[in-house]
């Protein structure tokens, strides 16, 4: 039982860290028109490892015996099935001999770098012709090894209607024949927004795990930074807003010491060892935003990187100067107006201005049916009636938000909650 849990880790790992590489080399294979076809040699690549890895071990080296299996799998399906007729490449016309369909199939595979590969399918999933939320889900979905589950709490959304907007999507590659490319200038920025916003999705999943057994998943954490900074190896796509991103990881990042106890409870921003933050990546977060301050493009990671910053400078919780993060959130909501930021800034009131206001600004926000479903909305609710000293109204909000979540350790805080007097 030990050895096929230490493979199913293994395995989940290098899911998380190897599947996007293989979907983006496999797509410039099969061409974007083909992408369930490359996530079908992934999954069935993978299925084979855990097969295989159960008998006779993890590999020396797993992403070399997952690329190997791989590229195996794509020569069948061209054979069995000659899938090349479907291949958009220069190459295709190599793919109809047995005797080049190995050659080419190899150096289709190795010709670029695999960062550029990450790269183009990151702004491939991001062609205008999809919707911005279907953009996102496929980015998550494909490069970062997201579950429809996962995809679907990041967009406070239902797994049914993701699984609809990725299946949408994969009919709009397949009908108009996108291109597996880095766009030019004049396209650039505007897929770039949404490139940002799945590396930011799957930072938060990191951040605050929604299924994992781990409320933070340093995996997760590590592969957002991975991908933020293959963004800035490549001139084309160095622009301020990607190192205004990075800042907010570094920020963000710095506390996860600290936001658990020594018996895995969450410990909330004023219950925590300020002493126990990461003095170093506080240190890398003001380097990234001094950075992304060098031109005129501001973007909503300029200020949320602000205000994780303004809360890293306070000596103390009581010494926070919510007045300029007020100030930081209201340019965040001109930014990205949603019913998500104005809740955050409602509770940047409460603090201010005290529960009952906090309550007020909360009704005012638009748009405020869409955050039925999301757990913290209650929460958050339920912590101002408690400050109110209306303990059954607290109660109540708190028990709604327990079943919102699927995370064992925010219910297990939620509980807590409810059992205060």
């Amino acid at each position: 039982m030990h050895r096929d849990s230490t493979i199913h880790h293994a395995l989940e790992h290098l899911f998380r860290h190897e599947s996007g590489r293989l979907v983006s080399i496999l797509t410039r294979v099969f061409g974007p028109h083909n992408l369930g076809l490359a996530e079908d040699v992934v999954q069935d690549t993978l299925l084979e490892a855990m097969n295989s890895w159960k008998i006779r071990g993890i590999p020396r080296d797993a992403p070399a015996w997952l690329f190997t299996v791989a590229r195996n799998k794509a020569l069948d399906l061209i054979r069995k099935e000659k899938r090349h007729r479907d291949i958009v490449s220069v190459q295709s016309h190599l793919l109809e001999s047995e005797y080049t369909l190995a050659p080419a199939v190899d150096e289709l595979m190795k010709s670029r770098s695999i960062q550029d590969d990450q790269l183009s399918m990151m702004f491939t999933c991001c062609h205008p012709s999809l919707s911005a939320e279907s953009q996102v889900a496929l980015v998550l979905k494909t490069l970062c090894g997201f579950s429809v589950a996962e995809i679907a709490k990041a967009f406070i959304s239902t797994p049914d209607t993701i699984e609809k907007r990725l299946y949408r999507a994969k009919e709009k590659f397949r009908q108009e024949k996108i291109a597996f490319e880095i766009p030019g200038e004049n396209e650039l920025d505007a897929r770039l927004e949404n490139v940002l916003l799945a590396i930011y999705l799957l930072f938060n999943e990191g951040y605050n795990s929604t299924d994992h057994e781990d409320l933070i998943r340093k995996d997760l954490l590590e592969e957002s930074l991975r991908l933020g900074e293959l963004l800035l190896q490549n001139a084309v796509t160095r622009k301020p807003p990607v190192y205004a991103l990075l800042a907010l990881f570094c920020f963000n990042s710095a506390r996860s010491k600290a936001r658990i106890d020594n018996q895995g409870n969450i410990l909330l921003l004023k219950d925590q060892d300020r002493n126990l933050w990461d003095r170093s990546l506080i240190s890398s977060g003001e380097q990234w935003l001094d950075k992304s301050a060098e031109g005129e493009l501001f973007s909503a990671y300029h200020f949320e990187a602000a205000i994780s910053r303004e809360h890293l400078v306070a000596k103390s919780y009581d010494q926070t100067n919510w007045e300029l993060i007020l100030y930081y959130y209201d340019l965040l909501l001109r930014a990205r107006p949603s019913p998500v930021v104005a809740l955050n800034r409602a509770v940047v009131i409460g603090e201010m201005k005290g529960p009952a206001a906090g309550l007020e600004a909360i009704e005012k926000i638009p748009g405020i049916d869409g955050l039925q479903n999301y757990y913290l909305f209650h929460a958050i609710i339920g912590e101002f009636y408690a400050k109110l000293g209306n303990r059954e109204q607290a109660n109540e909000y708190f028990a709604k938000a327990k079943e919102l979540t699927s995370s064992e350790k925010e219910k297990q805080l939620l509980v807590s909650k409810m059992q205060k007097e």
